[in-house]
């Protein structure tokens, strides 16, 4: 996965457009390029990819959705019977791995948003704070 933030947006605050793309076996998709655009608040979406797909990497759930905030941008997750995890968007398949590299190609990108691009948010925002605490959550999911 990688999440993107779009440039020339003015001063960066909670409410940026950004993308996510996933990449996976049998093909890519992606927010980016798309018409309708489906471009999505990255920075409230990511805390929202990461508190849906806990409850799927911890085997409480089989199933996960997503769907980006202000955006019609969505990815299912489905858990089978023999712990694989298949990831499609739109119906169509993207790729297949076990929940543990799901968890690891969602919480990379997840951590290096929070690390390289949040330190630009205005401090105090509420973005920040639910990235973080998201994170947190997941990581004690993810290890």
């Amino acid at each position: 996965m990688t999440f993107s933030v779009r440039p020339d947006q003015g001063e960066a605050d909670d409410f940026d457009l950004g993308d996510i793309e996933c990449e996976g076996e049998v093909g890519t998709v992606g927010s980016a390029g798309r018409v309708p655009d489906r471009g999505m608040m990255i920075y409230l979406s990511v805390p929202l990819l990461l508190d849906a797909l806990r409850p799927l990497i911890a085997g409480e759930r089989k199933a996960a959705s997503f769907v980006g905030t202000d955006s019609s941008f969505r990815l299912d997750f489905r858990r089978d019977r023999k712990e694989v995890v298949t990831v499609s968007a739109n119906g169509t398949v993207v790729g297949t791995c076990r929940p543990s590299e799901l968890a690891e190609a969602v919480l990379r990108p997840a951590a290096e948003l929070q690390r390289e691009l949040l330190s630009r948010l205005p401090a105090g925002g509420g973005a920040a704070r639910d990235l973080a605490s998201s994170l947190e959550r997941f990581r004690t999911t993810a290890t």
